[in-house]
């Protein structure tokens, strides 16, 4: 498993660290200049360069994701809490990562504020565009 998470800008740097001593590779988007990108600019940056994207701007990045063919998945932290709530659900996303031991292509990650971290398929041809407005998770 290579990911490597980008770390949306509405997202704590915190989130970086987290990652790096448990392993993975991570970076923050203020970090390589990309901060106040547009979502639509940062999504064809990410695929381009291999970077699962952590956000928890939910709503833009899953419409942005359902129009590709392919990408290396995309991490949704819910609600918009504040730091340490933040590196505790990412913890969980982290967790459940380790457990699975395989990448995240093509896959959408929603963790919600009870902890609990839901995966399914997100591209052009695997996604179900109603989750967007009303999300359901199994």
């Amino acid at each position: 498993m290579n990911d490597c998470f980008l770390i949306d800008e509405c997202l704590s740097v915190g989130l970086v660290a987290v990652a790096k001593a448990r392993g993975f590779d991570a970076v923050h988007v203020t970090h390589i200049g990309k901060s106040g990108w547009q979502d639509w600019n940062l999504v064809p940056f990410a695929v381009n360069n291999d970077y699962v994207v952590v956000t928890n701007n939910r709503r833009d990045f899953l419409k942005e994701y359902a129009r590709l063919d392919i990408h290396n998945g995309l991490v949704v932290i819910l609600p918009r809490g504040k730091r340490d709530e933040q590196i505790n659900l990412f913890s969980k996303v982290l967790d459940m990562l380790e457990a699975r031991k395989d990448d995240l292509v093509n896959c959408l990650v929603e963790v919600l504020a009870d902890g609990s971290v839901h995966l399914r398929k997100w591209n052009s041809e695997g996604h179900e565009i109603g989750h967007i407005t009303d999300p359901k998770w199994s």
